[in-house]
């Protein structure tokens, strides 16, 4: 306990100066043919936001409500790592680690932290490289150095623990239960990723629902991966556009937040709240992180255990599936001990954010049937 020190977000008023000012001076692009966002996000609708963000947004505020959550750092493997750690009032609580993903940040977790307080020691990090757990100037941070988490718990002196992720919290949860299964009573998924084995009896044993799936995954890979091709090969070249402009960071956050959110939501702000969705890109553009987050999928795409075999685990997994989902039962079997499985008709990708009821309510019924 002695390394973990307390942190508050203390954001210099001159930071938020310079960026009121940046995106006063915006320098526009010509006008696209498509006024939908068929081709990006909308120069209409990204302007209306800029807008919003320069004279209507209040970060104190939202700075403020952030810090009512007790933060804090410690060093682990030669990284800063900042982390939320909201104790539960209830004696018996289980520890239970939240991982976010990309574009996500601990703001994800902001609603489902309130659901989930009264039987939960909640430890929230920042993954490492993102927001205030940075700067991440070494190479070799790759997903596999998950059991960094495993000794934050460790270091809370939580010897028997949970762990829920989103994205590519979907991708480390797994390795901190590979990591210590013997302490990890559980792995929580949402937004998981599980690909088809080359089997054709699971193919051939797809419901309907699951081949919606595994056609939404192909048109993704086609039409919609090119964010991570770029991030996967050439972050710095993207971090030179996205640190020197807020509105270049916020429209290379905001379309994802479009595209993966449940489709009911017409703008992402229908699904988030423009104030959730503007203070999580706040903590990219105030940190400076878009090389290290985007440096992330590099040392993901070139990390070959990545994509090695590995075993399949034996930590109790639980997986809930929302609207924009790709997960199929059969093929997450092969990878993961599955002792539970939701669906869900209401909530995307975000869905800490964007259905933080189902989301807490899943992760209660998953982790009651487990000690």
């Amino acid at each position: 306990m002695s390394n973990i020190r307390p942190f508050k977000i203390d954001v210099p008023q001159e930071k938020l100066d310079d960026l009121r000012r940046r995106l006063a001076q915006t320098r526009w692009p010509d006008t696209s043919p498509a006024e939908d966002w068929s081709r990006g996000v909308p120069a209409a609708y990204l302007k209306d936001l800029v807008g919003y963000w320069a004279d209507g947004y209040d970060w104190r505020a939202n700075e403020a409500a952030l810090n009512e959550h007790p933060q804090y750092t410690t060093v682990i493997d030669g990284a800063v790592i900042h982390f939320l750690h909201v104790r539960s009032a209830a004696p018996d609580a289980t520890p239970l680690l939240l991982l976010h993903g990309w574009p996500g940040s601990v703001v994800e977790f902001a609603d489902v932290i309130e659901l989930l307080a009264d039987r939960f020691h909640l430890v929230v990090p920042s993954l490492p490289g993102f927001a205030f757990s940075s700067p991440l100037t070494e190479a070799g941070w790759t997903d596999g150095r998950a059991a960094a988490f495993a000794q934050l718990m460790d270091r809370l002196g939580y010897e028997r623990y949970g762990v829920q992720g989103g994205d590519v919290g979907a991708l480390i949860a797994p390795l901190v239960g590979l990591a210590e299964p013997e302490r990890v009573i559980g792995v929580h998924l949402n937004a998981m990723f599980a690909f088809p084995t080359g089997d054709p009896d699971d193919m051939a044993g797809l419901t309907e629902a699951e081949q919606a799936r595994l056609a939404a995954m192909k048109r993704f890979q086609d039409e919609g991966a090119a964010y991570m091709q770029v991030q996967g090969s050439r972050p710095d070249t993207l971090a030179y556009a996205l640190t020197d402009s807020p509105v270049g960071q916020l429209a290379w956050i905001v379309e994802k937040f479009q595209e993966w959110s449940d489709p009911v939501a017409k703008l992402p702000e229908d699904a988030v709240g423009r104030d959730r969705l503007l203070t999580n890109v706040m903590l990219y553009w105030l940190t400076g992180t878009a090389r290290s987050t985007a440096n992330s999928y590099y040392e993901r795409f070139h990390d070959h255990t990545m994509w090695a075999p590995k075993p399949r685990g034996t930590v109790p997994t639980g997986v809930a599936v929302f609207v924009t989902d790709y997960a199929i039962r059969v093929f997450a079997d092969k990878a993961h001990n599955i002792v539970h499985w939701s669906e869900f008709e209401r909530g995307g990708h975000f869905a800490a954010m964007e259905a933080p009821d189902l989301l807490a309510g899943d992760i209660r019924a998953f982790f009651a049937g487990l000690s």
